[in-house]
């Protein structure tokens, strides 16, 4: 089956997101242009595929269809439909 490719979309298959370089350079200037307080979260690891707990606020970066928090000083990029990690910028 062919599909098409998607211009600057993430694409997931299974449980892999991959983060296009062109979406990784607009979060992070994004995430430099709107710095957010460090917050830490006891019980839960910063790994790809970990889930947030509702109560952690997700922030909206434009043009990227997933949300961003900083834990522990590192950006976190998150699922809003399934707080779930895709990744985790140093």
């Amino acid at each position: 089956m062919f599909l098409p490719p998607l211009a600057g979309v993430g694409v997931a298959t299974a449980d892999q997101v991959i983060i296009t370089p062109e979406q990784q350079t607009v979060v992070r200037e994004y995430v430099e242009r709107h710095p957010l307080a460090s917050i830490s979260l006891l019980g839960v690891e910063l790994n790809v595929g970990s889930t947030l707990p509702d109560t952690v606020e997700l922030h909206e970066v434009p043009d990227v269809e997933y949300r961003y928090v900083v834990v522990d000083d590192r950006t976190v990029l998150v699922d809003p439909g399934t707080r779930r990690i895709v990744q985790v910028i140093d």
